[in-house]
């Protein structure tokens, strides 16, 4: 069959998907090379981090004792209304709440930015359990992994929403209600076991799942793998939805911003 002799619809197709193709090529070429780039945005970070806290004498370490005091004050009243045990209660909302500062602010912020700030608030949960004697073993480690799936994921909600807010301006006023609002209704300062028959609103929590393959460990309990799967297929979904926006507005985004 010769080249005239393909329908001129077919051959429209084939340059589609030909540039299609060469678009995401690109795209993924943008990411990598960003990547590569680690002097340059680990500097920028850690840079961030001296600047919003120059002329403080604890410096970056406020940080660490805003955590600590929030847990404290919040773990002493929410216990007292949950009439909960605080022995197994802090050590529960000291991880959910460093686990939910990374992740809340990995859809608002820089990735690179907000792993320096977990780095420090982490030591909040360790004093907890060390403090309360949380049996941490083996099954901890399953902590790294999810923490890594945790960061991918935030690349993948930094790219996208940083790519809608250049286009509407808008996103992050809206991303920042919805984070508020995600807060009361995942599982931070109160328990799973305590909403009754596992509810919709929980198993369909993505911020649920993506927590609890970090908290479980954390607390010395492994993650089921319903919230493994969950992770898995966020992750899938938002790169696969991400690749495909930013290769094809990729071009425009010096336009818009």
């Amino acid at each position: 069959m010769t080249r005239d002799s393909v329908p001129q619809s077919a051959l429209l197709a084939q340059l589609r998907d030909g540039l299609k193709r060469r678009q995401i090529h690109r795209a993924i070429d943008d990411l990598t090379a960003g990547l590569r780039r680690y002097p340059l945005w680990g500097m920028i970070g850690f840079h961030e981090m001296r600047q919003r806290y120059r002329r403080s004498v604890l410096g970056p370490f406020w940080i660490t004792i805003s955590m600590g005091v929030m847990v404290l004050a919040l773990g002493l009243l929410y216990g007292k209304i949950f009439n909960q045990d605080l022995s197994l209660y802090l050590p529960f909302l000291s991880a959910g709440f460093v686990v939910w500062g990374l992740l809340s602010q990995l859809i608002l912020e820089v990735v690179w930015t907000n792993l320096l700030i977990f780095a420090h608030n982490i030591w909040v949960f360790v004093g907890v359990a060390l403090w309360f004697g949380v049996d941490i073993g083996w099954s901890s480690l399953l902590a790294i992994p999810g923490l890594a799936v945790l960061l991918v994921n935030g690349v993948w909600a930094g790219l996208l929403f940083g790519l809608l807010s250049a286009r509407f301006r808008d996103v992050p006023l809206i991303l920042g209600s919805v984070v508020q609002v995600m807060f009361f209704i995942t599982p931070v300062i109160w328990r799973p076991s305590m909403l009754p028959d596992r509810a919709l609103l929980l198993d369909l929590n993505p911020f649920y799942h993506l927590i609890e393959i970090v908290r479980a460990p954390m607390l010395g309990m492994p993650p089921q793998w319903e919230n493994w799967v969950a992770a898995l297929l966020i992750t899938l979904a938002g790169w696969a939805a991400t690749l495909v926006l930013f290769a094809t507005y990729r071009w425009r985004i010096a336009y818009w911003v």
